[in-house]
């Protein structure tokens, strides 16, 4: 159950608010694969929640190429990804009323995320629901983007809720173990193909999609 001591909720954007996930995946592998790493597009789910920069990092560290340049790979990554996402984005289930809910019940609603500005601005644009934040913040410039806590504590800080007030929602377990550390209760919404895995249990509550979000609120 969600306590009813919440005073705001942070979502995480790629998997919670928007179907791109896959299309992040497949935009490494595409591009790996170009670089001549003798990928698998199962290996792409080592590095789901990760950064950007991080994810071409480790699989720098692990299939070194020459000529390496992160932010040259990153970028074409991201390019790819964008396009997606002006021409075909679409919301997850339950993203609009699940943000709706929150406004009604006077909760903040913030958005914590590892993806760059540009990506973020090309959601909220697609979507339309720049209007429904509070706070926004990106880790694209920390020192570390999740798992590291950070981009979630600086969210409920631009809030003004202290972090243990704060509902965080996650697809992805990086993103999970970002918001436990983070001391915030945490409610995981993982991909069908795993949510059989026992590491999710170390979640406070579970759904498969946002259309949940309202009678956990409600404390039903």
């Amino acid at each position: 159950m969600i306590p009813s001591t919440i005073q705001a909720v942070i979502f995480d954007m790629d998997g919670v608010l928007i179907d791109s996930e896959p299309v992040w995946q497949q935009a490494e592998y595409e591009v790996l694969r170009d670089l001549g790493l003798p990928l698998q597009r199962k290996d792409i789910l080592e590095t789901v929640g990760l950064r950007i920069d991080q994810v071409v990092d480790y699989w720098y560290r692990r299939m070194p190429w020459d000529n390496y340049d992160n932010g040259a790979v990153a970028a074409q990554i991201v390019d790819r990804v964008i396009e997606y996402i002006k021409n075909e984005g679409a919301p997850m289930a339950g993203v609009l009323d699940a943000l709706a809910c929150c406004k009604a019940r006077g909760l903040k609603v913030g958005l914590a995320t590892s993806s760059s500005w540009t990506i973020i601005d090309a959601v909220l644009d697609k979507l339309e629901i720049r209007h429904c934040f509070d706070a926004m913040e990106s880790a694209e410039h920390l020192a570390y983007g999740k798992p590291h806590p950070e981009v979630y504590l600086n969210c409920a800080a631009k809030l003004g809720v202290p972090a243990r007030l704060c509902l965080a929602i996650e697809d992805s377990f990086n993103g999970l173990i970002a918001a436990r550390a983070a001391t915030m209760h945490t409610l995981a919404i993982p991909p069908a193909h795993e949510r059989d895995q026992p590491r999710w249990v170390i979640a406070h509550e579970r759904a498969e999609t946002l259309t949940e979000l309202p009678a956990l609120l409600a404390g039903d």
